[in-house]
């Protein structure tokens, strides 16, 4: 059985409509209004094998915020759906991801407490018509809405287009990797008993 989830989200600053299929191929189809996040979300799917389809109509005539910040919301939260109870994976996933001089780390606890520990360091204020501010935004987004502890690590890298791609890659990586099926783990992976 796949895990599947869809979300949609309109308020007055955005309108978005989301699939998420985490047992999926990789494939993509990808419309923000903004190129580079629509490159670094098709980089999610295709690394996380995710299959994923997002459109949204924002506000784009004020600035990139709400498009940005609102989809990672919705990403979460979609992520949170189509896990489920939790029963069986392996909850913890983390990557270090080589992408030319950048090396990134990622690591994430699917517990359902939510935070972010981020450490990027991103030295322009745009890569192409992305703020690179958002990085920061989308990712606590994200967290928040999966109720999911994230890390994400700057190791090196000057670029700033590749440390950002590396830290989408990474993010992808680690949550592949927590959501692996393991036959030892034959309810929830938590003293508690419920996550």
């Amino acid at each position: 059985m796949q895990r599947k989830s869809e979300v949609n989200r309109c308020t007055a600053e955005t309108d978005i409509k989301l699939f998420i299929n985490l047992d999926g191929t990789g494939r993509a189809n990808i419309n923000t209004g903004i190129g580079f996040f629509d490159h670094m979300l098709n980089s999610f799917a295709r690394h996380g094998l995710f299959d994923l389809d997002v459109t949204v109509k924002g506000d784009l005539e004020v600035d990139s915020h709400h498009t940005i910040e609102d989809t990672g919301i919705v990403l979460g939260q979609a992520i949170k759906e189509a896990v489920g109870d939790k029963k069986g994976i392996k909850r913890f996933g983390e990557c270090i991801l080589p992408m030319d001089e950048t090396l990134m780390l990622c690591a994430l606890d699917l517990s359902g407490r939510p935070y972010l520990q981020y450490n990027i360091d991103l030295t322009v204020p745009k890569v192409g018509d992305f703020d690179t501010e958002m990085v920061h935004e989308f990712f606590y987004a994200v967290s928040y809405g999966a109720g999911m502890n994230l890390h994400l690590k700057q190791l090196d890298g000057v670029n700033n287009h590749h440390i950002i791609e590396a830290a989408f890659k990474a993010f992808a990586k680690a949550l592949d990797r927590a959501l692996e099926y393991d036959p030892r783990i034959a309810d929830v992976l938590s003293t508690k008993g419920s996550l």
